[in-house]
């Protein structure tokens, strides 16, 4: 009976931080050795090393509130266990990494490349082995907010990843002359550059490859639902209704190719005053919500307009790295720990096949 309590404890403390509405049976696992001596282990299928220890703090702080249960000693075991998401035989792999998902907003201007940057630095600081693929060839901006100016070395004819932060990532912008430097590319071009891209650099041992998508439903979202085995997606937007109809457009097109949505954050959510601290919604209010349920998917979280990011981004010092133990930090955190429960959740859930995507000339 102690230990069903303890356990029950557990997975509401982690339901209510991740916003799930129940944990798997084999993520906790509670053993009573003797008489009010206890062990919790918790194998969880994403990285936790920051996030596990205030997740102890709230476990301990419900079972405070329990009187029907004595505790005389308890030990924790955390561990994290990042699986692989299986790729269908079609598609041609990637050993060296483990999942693939998709940073996405379907238009321009919503922050997407920013989100990605943040969520990436935030799986890191979590424990992850973290990749970005800079997928806009037109308008890469990772060199920008990774603050990477040098050129990637080659081993043999394959790229090695810029690595900067603890995290490896490759652009079409490490490899121009200067930032000026437009690519003025048909699409098959573009297409094939960010097959060459993916395959050609020399990741090392990741557990997520996070692609930073352009704007769009085009040739590099047709490529990367046929050729690349993408394991989820996620979708960035404002909460205007501006935004709103561009961005559904991506979601309706990720359903039709049969890559998993892991959820939707809404960006520049509101604005706080510096000087009165009132909040302000700018582009409107609750529109992540709204299309969150519409598309039955889930809203990973909101993050303000804020100057800091603004300014940390243009510095490339990105605010996950200027200001570690910040509000807005942690708000990056909680969401990318939802998107990768999430992730974890349809590998063991859900056998994906990829869709036959027929192009209407």
């Amino acid at each position: 009976m102690s230990t069903a309590i303890l356990t029950a404890s557990v997975k509401k403390v982690l339901a209510e931080a991740l916003s799930l509405k129940s944990i798997p049976d084999n993520w906790v696992q509670v053993l009573e050795s003797k008489e009010g001596d206890y062990t919790i282990t918790l194998t969880l299928p994403f990285p936790h090393d920051k996030s596990h220890r205030l997740w102890q703090d709230q476990i301990l702080d419900d079972l405070s509130k329990n009187n029907t249960i004595q505790i005389h000693s308890l030990k924790w075991q955390w561990q994290s266990q990042i699986v692989a998401q299986e790729v269908p035989s079609q598609v041609k792999t990637i050993p060296q990494v483990k999942n693939i998902i998709a940073i996405a907003s379907g238009k321009g201007g919503v922050g997407k490349s920013t989100m990605t940057t943040h969520l990436a630095l935030a799986l890191a600081a979590e424990g992850a082995r973290v990749g970005i693929l800079d997928a806009d060839i037109y308008g890469p901006n990772q060199p920008n907010l990774l603050g990477i100016t040098e050129k990637p070395q080659l081993q043999g004819k394959a790229l090695i990843p810029m690595l900067k932060y603890d995290v490896q990532s490759m652009s079409i912008g490490y490899l121009l002359d200067s930032t000026e430097t437009p690519v003025i590319w048909r699409g098959p071009m573009v297409s094939g550059a960010l097959q060459q891209l993916l395959y050609d650099t020399l990741w090392h041992d990741l557990d997520y490859l996070l692609i930073d998508m352009p704007p769009g439903t085009g040739d590099i979202q047709l490529t990367l639902a046929q050729k690349i085995p993408v394991s989820g997606a996620v979708i960035v937007t404002t909460p205007q209704d501006l935004a709103l109809l561009d961005v559904q457009k991506a979601v309706n097109m990720f359903k039709k190719v049969a890559i998993p949505l892991l959820g939707v954050v809404e960006n520049m959510a509101y604005y706080h005053c510096p000087q009165c601290g009132h909040p302000d919604a700018i582009f409107g209010e609750a529109g992540g919500q709204r299309m969150a349920e519409q598309f039955n998917i889930d809203l990973l979280g909101a993050v303000p307009l804020n100057t800091d990011i603004r300014r940390a981004s243009d510095a490339g010092v990105p605010l996950v790295i200027a200001e570690p133990e910040s509000a807005i930090t942690q708000v990056y955190q909680q969401i990318a720990l939802k998107m990768a429960a999430r992730l974890a959740l349809n590998i063991t859930q859900v056998k994906r096949r990829f869709a036959k995507i027929v192009v209407e000339k």
